[in-house]
C-alpha cells in the first residue's frame, strides 16, 4: 500500500512520522532494567552510552567533551567554534547568553567572524586526549580540505564531517568539491558524516566508507531550517529510511556495518527511546545536554546555523538549567518532563519491552500514534 497522499492534482507528497507521531509497543516479555545493556563500538572505540554531543558551542567545551566521555559518552567539539577562535572564548560566550534576543545574530555574526587558527585547534584537541577519553572533533565539507590535515595531525580519535545536509556527490560551478570517497579513504582514522535524511543519500554516504552517517536535516531546537529554506525532514522516517540503507549496504558490501546515529528533533528521553526503535545506534545531542549546568552555553543553546555570515538558519534559544551533566545522563529526574535520566529512561523502556540490548532494540514493534505527548 502506498503512503502516498495527494497534495493537488499536480503534486503527490509521501506521509513522514516524526517521533513525536510514533510510539513503542511493550511485548509479551519484560526485563530487569539492571540487565540492560545500552553500550555500543564504532570501528575500535566502545562506549558505554548511545549519547553523542553536539558539536555546538552552547553544548560542548574541552571540559564538557572531557566530562562526557568519562560518563560514557562520546564529546564532539566544534573545531569551528570559539575554541578555535579564541584563545578565552567564556567571556563571549557569557556575552552571548546575555544578549537582548533582537541583537543576538547581529552580534554573534561579529564574534564568529574572527578567523580560525589551526593551532588553537590543536590545542583544544590535545585537551581532551590528555584527560584520557575518546577524542571527536567536527569540521563542515566547506573546512574540511583546510583544516582536516591539523586536526589528523593532532591526534584525533574519530573525524566527524557535519552540516546541515551533506551529500556523497556536491556539485560546484566555483571550486573543487570535497570528495568523500577519496577523503576518507586516504585518512586513518574512522569517519561519521552527515547530515542525511533518505535512504538513497545515506546509501551514497555509506558507499564512502563512512563508518557512521548522521540522520537529520533541520529538526533540532535551535533550527529554523524549515522556516528558512522550506526544507524539513520528520525523524522517525528519516531514522528508519537510513536504517534500511545500512541494511541493504550491509548485504551489498559483504558484511560491513554503518552506525547510525540520530542528529536532531532528539530533545527528551522518549525521544532517545524513538530513536533506537526506529533502528538508531545511537543519538546526538543537542539541546538535551546544553541543558546542563555545566553547559558552556549557560542556559542558551545555539548552532553554526545561527551566526551564518549571508544567510542564517537557526536561532539562539533559552533552554534553561535543569540539573548537572550527570544528572541528564543518570538522574535521578525531578520532574517528569523527560529532561532527566536518558540514560534511565532508555534502560526502562528496554526492559520494559523485553529487550536486552541495542541492537535487539531496533526491531521492538511501534505504531503511529493518535495523539501528541508533549
Amino acid at each position: 500500500m502506498s503512503n502516498e497522499i495527494e497534495i493537488g492534482r499536480g503534486k503527490r507528497g509521501r506521509r513522514a512520522y516524526s517521533f513525536d507521531d510514533i510510539a513503542v509497543v511493550p511485548s509479551r516479555r519484560t526485563r530487569d532494567p539492571k540487565d540492560v545493556s545500552v553500550g555500543w563500538q564504532i570501528d575500535a572505540y566502545h562506549f558505554d552510552l548511545p549519547i553523542v554531543a553536539a558539536p555546538m558551542d552552547s553544548v560542548m567545551s574541552p571540559s564538557s567533551a572531557v566530562a562526557l566521555g568519562r560518563f560514557g559518552g562520546l564529546g564532539v567539539l566544534d573545531l569551528e567554534g570559539l575554541w578555535t577562535r579564541y584563545e578565552s572564548p567564556e567571556p563571549l560566550l557569557a556575552e552571548i547568553a546575555a544578549l537582548p534576543g533582537d541583537e543576538a545574530t547581529r552580534r554573534m555574526q561579529a564574534i564568529y567572524s574572527e578567523p580560525i587558527k589551526p593551532e588553537l585547534i590543536t590545542q583544544r584537541l590535545k585537551e581532551i586526549r590528555a584527560a584520557g577519553v575518546t577524542v571527536a572533533g567536527a569540521l563542515t565539507p566547506q573546512r574540511t580540505q583546510e583544516f582536516y590535515k591539523t586536526v589528523v595531525d593532532a591526534g584525533v580519535d574519530l573525524f566527524i564531517i557535519r552540516g546541515t545536509t551533506v551529500s556523497a556527490e556536491h556539485v560546484s560551478g566555483n571550486a573543487e568539491p570535497l570528495n568523500l570517497k577519496r577523503f576518507i579513504y586516504e585518512l586513518d582514522v574512522p569517519v561519521v558524516v552527515g547530515g542525511a535524511s533518505t535512504y538513497t543519500a545515506a546509501l551514497h554516504l555509506m558507499r564512502t566508507g563512512a563508518a557512521g552517517v548522521l540522520v537529520g536535516f533541520g529538526g533540532g531546537a535551535a533550527h529554523t531550517t524549515r522556516v528558512s529554506l522550506g526544507i524539513h525532514a520528520p525523524m522517525a522516517t528519516s531514522v528508519a529510511d537510513v536504517a534500511a540503507a545500512r541494511r541493504d549496504y550491509l548485504d551489498e558490501s559483504g558484511g560491513r556495518y554503518v552506525h547510525v546515529i540520530a542528529d536532531g528533533g532528539v530533545g527528551h528521553s522518549g525521544d532517545v527511546v524513538k530513536a533506537v526503535a526506529c533502528g538508531a545506534d545511537a543519538v546526538m545531542l543537542g539541546a538535551a545536554l546544553a541543558r546542563a549546568a555545566e553547559a558552556p552555553g549557560q542556559g542558551f543553546h545555539w548552532g553554526p546555523e545561527a551566526h551564518h555570515p549571508q544567510l542564517p538558519r537557526g536561532e539562539r534559544v533559552e533552554v534553561g538549567s535543569v540539573g548537572t551533566l550527570e544528572e541528564i545522563l543518570f538522574g535521578p529526574g525531578k520532574q517528569a518532563d523527560g529532561t532527566l535520566n536518558l540514560v534511565g529512561a532508555l534502560r526502562r523502556a528496554m526492559a520494559t519491552t523485553g529487550y536486552s540490548d541495542l541492537k535487539e532494540f531496533q526491531r521492538v514493534e511501534v505504531v503511529v500514534s493518535p495523539y501528541q505527548p508533549r
